[in-house]
C-alpha cells in the first residue's frame, strides 16, 4: 500500500504545476509579443541609421556629358587606366562605350593602345571617372532606354 503522505506530496505537486502553468501561459504569450515587437523595432532603427547614413553623404554632382566645356583643362588619356577603370565599374566594352558614345571596338582598341581617342572622347572618359559606380549604371540604363 503506498504511503498516503507521498500520494498526498505528488498530488499537491502535480496541483501547483497545473496553477504555476496557468499563471505563466500569459507571461510567455505577452513576452514572445514583445520580442516579436523588439525585434521589428531593431529593424526599422537599422534601416532609418542606413537611411540616416546615405542621406548625410555628399552628393557628387551631375556631370552632363553633352555640355560645353568651359575652362576646359587639358586631359590626358592613359589606355591601361581606361582598362583598369572599365574593369573596376564591371561593364563590358560596348557598355562602356554606350556611356561615351563610341563603339565598343574602339574601347578596345584604346584600352590595347592601338587607337587614341579625340579630345571630346577624352573629356568624356575622364567625366566617366568621377562617376559612381551607381551613377554610371543609372546612366547606362537612360541609355539603354533610349535606344
Amino acid at each position: 500500500m503506498p504511503n498516503i503522505a507521498a500520494l498526498l506530496k505528488s498530488e499537491i505537486t502535480r496541483v501547483a504545476r497545473k496553477e504555476i502553468r496557468a499563471e505563466t501561459e500569459t507571461l510567455r504569450k505577452t513576452i514572445a509579443a514583445q520580442r516579436t515587437a523588439i525585434a521589428a523595432l531593431k529593424r526599422e532603427l537599422a534601416e532609418l541609421r542606413k537611411d540616416c547614413k546615405t542621406a548625410q553623404q555628399p552628393r557628387k554632382p551631375t556631370v552632363a556629358f553633352d555640355a560645353p566645356a568651359e575652362n576646359d583643362v587639358k586631359r590626358r588619356f592613359s589606355a591601361s587606366r581606361l582598362a583598369t577603370h572599365r574593369q573596376k565599374t564591371g561593364l563590358s566594352a560596348s557598355d562602356y562605350g554606350l556611356l561615351v558614345g563610341v563603339s565598343g571596338q574602339s574601347i578596345y582598341h584604346y584600352e590595347q593602345n592601338k587607337a587614341r581617342p579625340h579630345a571630346e572622347v577624352v573629356r568624356k572618359l575622364s567625366m566617366l571617372k568621377e562617376l559612381s559606380k551607381t551613377q554610371i549604371a543609372a546612366r547606362l540604363e537612360e541609355l539603354k532606354a533610349a535606344a
